[in-house]
């Protein structure tokens, strides 16, 4: 299903594409303090192993966990960042209540939607929303356990970098390496599982799972995404001050903003800030610290093109490195894809994901499309657990 190129239709996927992952996951208007469960690893700078390694692990507080789960745990270990370059991130492993079967619990490794790019944003030292919790909960009722990644620069050191396929794929597949390292009842096979923001995230790590995790004794098996946010480097690369954007709510710009914050900090050799106006800057410098309602509600009275002096793409070598930082693989999966959409989704328009379904099937990749008509971007997760269970079940014992 091909995407119409005319200005103000592109402008208008610009906008609601820059809001993939728009529900928030974990943030609210009032985003209540971080709780460490005695983890702090924000100013974290002692020894970093190879790739995933435990470097530090606590039981969760109990404030904090998922409901009926069994053992919770905060996880520090190690990764890679956006710059190829030793780090460390959090994550949160649930176990279910439940006594493990032979050979340990089977694992979903759970990645979270957009919450913002600040430490006070940190997945796992927040409690969950109410819809992560009842999907979440699911999976553990079922017997799975959930290892849930924060992405590097989430209540660690460094920036984390807002849809970077590559170094969110680190951060996932070494949180799965490092659970599995922790001396818990954990089976060797996983799946990932993730919506909007971390549909995207979970599409990345499926591509490079087996790879990211070669030689770890682990067996990846597939991948669930709802609300998939695909191919939006090539839509993010048309922004600038001329294009006719239509009237936006305040949260598109604060998508906008965490996406200039976090790509100009991982490409520092393109002049970005050479096409931002001072509202662009000092939306993207905004962005580097406030959780998303809070950002929202800084940039409401704002519209996006008034973040440019010039269009993105009129950087030399733009595009490509758009590509490289969020573009989304359409080939070399080696398992099998499932990928759920709501065409009642007005954060990420539907098109984007029956787009990238058309292209995984052009390059014959074995992908499951279910589509769920009256289901919304929220929705669609939920939406989705009586087909989306089944068929994990199904790439588990295949």
């Amino acid at each position: 299903m091909p995407l119409s190129r005319t200005p103000r239709t592109v402008a208008a996927m610009i906008a609601l594409l820059l809001a993939g992952g728009i529900t928030p996951t974990a943030a609210s208007a009032e985003t209540p303090a971080p709780n460490w469960s005695g983890l702090d690893a924000r100013f974290y700078s002692g020894p970093i192993a190879a790739p995933g390694q435990v470097i530090s692990a606590v039981p969760l507080d109990r404030g904090l966990t998922v409901q009926g789960a069994g053992d919770a745990f905060r996880l520090l270990y190690s990764t890679i960042n956006q710059h190829d370059a030793a780090s460390v991130s959090t994550a949160a492993v649930f176990l279910p209540p439940s006594p493990p079967p032979d050979g340990g619990f089977p694992v979903i490794a759970w990645a979270h939607g957009t919450v913002g790019l600040g430490d006070d944003c940190t997945p796992s030292a927040l409690p969950r929303s109410q819809r992560d919790n009842i999907y979440l909960s699911r999976w553990l009722s079922a017997g799975f356990a959930v290892v849930a990644s924060d992405y590097v620069g989430l209540g660690t050191p460094g920036t984390m970098s807002y849809l970077n396929g590559v170094a969110t794929a680190h951060a996932v597949v070494d949180s799965v390496v490092a659970a599995h390292a922790m001396g818990l009842p954990l089976a060797p096979k996983w799946a990932v599982v993730g919506q909007s923001q971390g549909g995207g995230a979970a599409i990345a790590s499926a591509r490079w799972a087996s790879e990211f995790s070669a030689g770890r004794g682990l067996d990846y098996r597939g991948v669930v995404a709802t609300g998939t946010p695909a191919n939006i480097d090539e839509l993010v690369s048309k922004a600038g001050p001329d294009l006719a954007i239509p009237e936006l709510g305040p949260i598109a710009n604060a998508y906008t903003a965490y996406i200039l914050a976090a790509f100009r900090e991982a490409r520092p050799d393109l002049p970005i800030d050479g096409v931002l106006s001072p509202a662009g800057r000092d939306a993207a410098a905004a962005a580097q610290e406030m959780c998303v309602d809070q950002l929202s509600t800084q940039l409401e009275s704002q519209n996006i093109d008034q973040f440019f002096t010039r269009p993105l793409n009129s950087i030399p070598g733009l595009r490509d490195a758009l590509a490289d930082y969020m573009g989304t693989p359409t080939s070399g999966f080696d398992r099998p894809v499932f990928l759920g959409v709501g065409l009642d989704d007005h954060d990420v328009p539907p098109t984007s994901t029956l787009t990238f379904y058309e292209q995984l099937v052009a390059n014959n990749q074995q992908v499951e499309l279910r589509i769920y008509p009256d289901a919304d971007h929220d929705g669609t997760v939920l939406a989705s657990l009586p087909d989306s269970m089944p068929f994990i079940r199904n790439v588990f014992t295949s």
